[in-house]
């Protein structure tokens, strides 16, 4: 009879080594640096959404109180907005990411007769200061939409 050895191996040790740890780690960093600045774009453009629909409500609802006054106003309560605290502000967009303001007579109208410029800046402390792209964004009564920023009119 021929003797046969018994090899004896030694058993692998549950777990992860560390190449494969390495691997992980590249590959989720990766994915964040994708996903982190493409987060912040998708959001700064829903922020803007809001920002562009708040401006566009307070434009019609200037152009209903014209139709029964034959005058545009500053004062929020005339518009429907509700009190807020000591006095009535006009909405914020999305928060307080932006601020809205209505300037009446709009200071830049060359024609004669009534006129507002409402406009929508991002406020004080907000994210959206970082938005390079759309800084601001106006409408007049004439309908003659404005932004500002790299992307300019884009931004409509």
């Amino acid at each position: 009879m021929i003797a046969t050895e018994k090899v004896l191996r030694a058993k692998p040790e549950p777990g992860f080594t560390l190449v494969e740890m390495l691997i992980v780690l590249v590959i989720a960093t990766i994915l964040i640096s994708i996903a982190i600045p493409m987060y912040t774009t998708e959001t700064q453009k829903s922020r803007r959404t809001e920002a562009k629909t708040a401006v566009l409500d307070l434009a019609s609802r200037e152009e209903r109180y014209f139709s029964t006054n034959n005058q545009y106003t500053n004062d929020p309560t005339l518009l429907g907005y509700a009190a807020v605290g000591s006095g009535a502000t006009f909405p914020q967009s999305t928060g307080t990411y932006y601020q809205i303001t209505v300037t009446t007579p709009d200071p830049a109208w060359a024609g004669g007769g009534p006129s507002y410029i409402i406009t929508a800046t991002p406020s004080a402390g907000s994210p959206q200061l970082q938005d390079a792209g759309c800084t601001s964004f106006s409408v007049t009564q004439t309908g003659s939409q404005t932004a500002t920023g790299t992307l300019g009119n884009a931004c409509w």
